[in-house]
């Protein structure tokens, strides 16, 4: 694995830091702790703040946004924040729900008559709590590869929810669903009369001050201060991808934010919904979101020493070192995000990394808990790192055996066979056109992704898309009596775990 040398001698930026009564590991060795860790998992920029006892004790920047002009990572460096987004959307419906305006256990269908899921039972019985807390019997990501990136408008993506067939049964299974946040945050405007974005900048966002955050993601190119987002997923070395357009799911992921605004978000959670003397939120808002509505383990971890993890409302709940720790995660492509806060501790963390391909920032987060928890020292990003090398060089060994195979072999039909319109319910149709040799694959539903599909042998393509994040795959095409009926389309699992089946039209 490449090391990017930029790395090793990017100076870090600061704008606050008190080690003043810190743990130890906080005031003596977290900067290296960290500048080794950016280098062991090619994190080119990394943000951090931690806020404890009502006050910020940390907040730094790491490394580079940008590899190529090296400007330096500060605490207004934006990143996408993608899930951690949830717990916006959940908060703002509380308010509601606290403002008389709905009920948590009111129908989806109260608001949107004509909303329909898979099955009748569930269109019928499905609440908001339900959409918040990930009940539809879906699989986790399930839909993804239809939504994210993709030209469909928020109706749109609702209406084709109808086709997400369940693998689980509604309200005792968790399959972690975007679509359905997306659902849930659609009602806000139905009862305040105020999109999505405008409303959760208006109650919570401005209040708070975070005068650097944008609950849309459109334009981030164009954003000062905006990080660049990078994935070596599929590659030796990092590449840069485009920023993901995802506001017509905006509900579950779109806000763009940095530590500094992040920090204030933690203080908030921190002091019962107050931030700087001012009541921004009511505390009974806070606690309906932090209510455990998903079991998700009951079972002790040997590692961490957990016994349960549940899921709130945009929420992970657990027990660690004898505390009860709020935590969320957030990835897109290029990007992976946590925030976190212990109120028995007083403690709020916030990492931001722009590198999707990497476990280090929960590693730090990790580190930083033991750290004011007192534990027994473990390095957990030496802990992680060998089982992701290990996988990576497996990930990126298959990929230069597929590539090996292609030879300008010939399928065993003519390339005219092969070519023609095919659909999926859920995702719509892919066009599949002659290129020379080989075959050119465009997705309707997006407005820029196409893949290349090159032969190998033995009835197997090679599919590499056109945006780097979304991997490269072997491909196969089912033929009957000679001629092609339908093709299974894999892409990677950080974006939906199950390939898609498109069906060749006659």
């Amino acid at each position: 694995m490449k090391k990017i040398i930029l790395l090793l001698t990017a100076a870090y930026c600061f704008s606050v830091i008190s080690y003043a009564q810190e743990p130890p590991f906080i005031s003596d060795s977290l900067d290296g702790y960290i500048q080794q860790g950016m280098k062991d998992w090619s994190i080119p920029g990394l943000a951090v703040a931690v806020v404890k006892d009502g006050k910020v004790v940390l907040m730094k920047g790491y490394g580079v946004r940008d590899i190529k002009t090296k400007e330096p990572v500060d605490e207004n460096t934006l990143f996408m924040i993608a899930s951690n987004s949830k717990l916006f959307t959940a908060t703002a419906l509380a308010q509601l729900e606290y403002d008389k305006k709905l009920s948590l256990d009111d129908k989806i269908t109260k608001y949107f008559p004509h909303y329909r899921a898979y099955d009748t039972t569930t269109t019928q019985l499905a609440t908001i709590r339900d959409m918040l807390s990930h009940h539809l019997g879906t699989k986790t990501f399930q839909g993804d590869f239809t939504f994210w990136n993709s030209k469909l408008s928020r109706q749109e993506i609702m209406n084709r929810m109808r086709f997400l067939k369940p693998s689980q049964n509604f309200r005792q299974s968790y399959g972690y669903c975007n679509s359905c946040f997306l659902t849930a945050g659609e009602i806000i405007p139905v009862v305040s009369g105020k999109p999505w974005e405008v409303y959760v900048y208006d109650s919570i966002v401005e209040p708070l001050g975070m005068d650097k955050t944008h609950t849309l993601g459109h334009g981030m190119e164009q954003m000062p201060d905006a990080a660049k987002p990078y994935t070596n997923t599929f590659s030796k070395d990092l590449v840069e991808v485009p920023y993901d357009q995802i506001d017509n799911l905006a509900p579950a992921g779109s806000i763009v934010s940095c530590v500094k605004d992040i920090s204030h978000w933690l203080l908030m959670q921190l002091d019962s919904g107050r931030y700087e003397g001012k009541q921004i939120l009511p505390w009974a808002v806070l606690q309906r979101t932090r209510d455990m509505n998903t079991i998700l383990n009951s079972r002790r971890n040997s590692l961490t020493s957990t016994h349960f993890i549940g899921y709130c409302l945009g929420l992970f709940v657990t027990d660690y070192g004898g505390s009860q720790v709020y935590w969320h995660t957030g990835g897109a492509d290029g990007f992976v995000t946590n925030t976190c806060f212990v109120p028995e501790e007083n403690l709020g963390i916030t990492i931001l990394t722009n590198n999707d391909n990497q476990n280090f920032f929960e590693a730090l987060r990790y580190q930083i808990l033991d750290a004011y928890m007192k534990k027994p020292y473990i390095n957990w990003s030496k802990l992680r790192l060998k089982d992701f090398l290990q996988e990576r060089n497996e990930t990126l060994a298959k990929i230069d055996s597929l590539k090996a195979r292609v030879k300008g072999g010939k399928p065993a039909l003519h390339l005219n066979a092969y070519t023609g319109t095919y659909e999926n319910e859920l995702y719509g149709t892919i066009t599949i056109t002659a290129n020379g040799n080989d075959l050119t694959v465009k997705f309707n539903s997006h407005n820029n992704l196409t893949a290349k599909l090159q032969y190998m042998d033995n009835d197997e393509w090679l599919i590499t898309y056109s945006h780097p994040a979304f991997g490269i795959f072997p491909l196969k095409f089912k033929t009957e009596q000679n001629k092609v009926v339908s093709v299974d389309v894999k892409m990677n699992e950080f974006i939906e775990l199950d390939p898609y089946t498109f069906t060749r039209n006659k």
